[in-house]
């Protein structure tokens, strides 16, 4: 069986701790849906999902995974005759920026939306670049402190609910996630199925069933990552004490990450 083709779109460099281990940024996501794929093959073995055919394409369909540098190499990207999926990063940077490199990507996300085969999914940076791109507003949030940090909850909406249901366990309410933004989609585009809400931030996710799926938070960061970003921008004056320490505080609470890894593999196998 063909591989299952995904394009990791890097839109960071990253912290020197975190790139010690993982090499390069978009690595960080590779993990992830890796980690996600392992975990929807063990659910199809363990019959947890219903259709022989979706165990099939599950356990057996290897990934292939491809990483570009759209920052510091902008305007190359994969073709997309050569991939099935792309995969958009988080990142430092502004999604709002009128720069070259944020520019090209907006377009390169545009293509992608003006066809119906590759499938496409951001997280944090990604969701608000695909969020721009389906001519949504996004920009710095200026309610409260603006940042959403470490493990938070998300209210889910009912189509949340469907997207991010475990079978054979209780229906979740709320998807725990690591955030580190204070940059937003203020409003849903027109054609998505809104996914949850917080307080600081109403659009925290969207899908469309077979075209994309998006997550504000960042289901791909670990708690070891988180603290290195933490430490960094305590240091750096970007966050007071106050904030750092309950960041912190909540920093090693469960959450959902791999869960939402694994959504993401099934929305690419077409299993959403």
């Amino acid at each position: 069986m063909a591989p299952l083709r995904i394009a990791i779109l890097e839109c960071d460099t990253g912290l020197p701790k975190a790139l010690a281990k993982y090499k390069r940024y978009g690595a960080i996501s590779s993990a992830l849906l890796e980690a996600g794929a392992k975990e929807a093959g063990a659910a199809a073995a363990a019959g947890l999902l219903q259709q022989q055919q979706q165990q099939q394409r599950t356990t057996k369909r290897e990934l292939e995974i491809s990483i570009w540098d759209v920052v510091n190499e902008a305007g190359k990207f994969p073709e997309l005759g050569d991939v099935e999926g792309v995969f958009l990063t988080g990142s430092k940077f502004d999604s709002f920026a009128d720069v070259p490199w944020t520019n090209s990507l907006v377009a390169y996300v545009r293509k992608i939306l003006a066809q119906d085969r590759v499938k496409l999914v951001g997280v944090c940076f990604g969701h608000q670049i695909i969020g721009r791109a389906m001519g949504a507003k996004v920009g710095r949030n200026n309610d409260g402190s603006g940042w959403e940090v470490s493990v938070t909850d998300v209210h889910l909406t009912t189509e949340g609910k469907k997207v991010f249901d475990e079978e054979g366990k209780k229906k979740k309410d709320v998807l725990s996630i690591y955030q580190m933004h204070r940059d937003i989609v203020f409003d849903y585009p027109a054609g998505v199925q809104p996914l949850g809400s917080t307080e600081p931030c109403k659009v925290q996710g969207m899908f469309v069933p077979g075209r994309l799926f998006t997550v504000q938070g960042h289901p791909e960061f670990t708690e070891e990552i988180l603290v290195e970003i933490l430490e960094v921008r305590h240091q750096q004056g970007v966050f007071g004490d106050e904030m750092y320490k309950d960041a912190m505080a909540r920093v090693g609470r469960r959450h959902d990450g791999v869960m939402v890894g694994k959504r993401f593999i099934e929305f690419f196998l077409g299993e959403e």
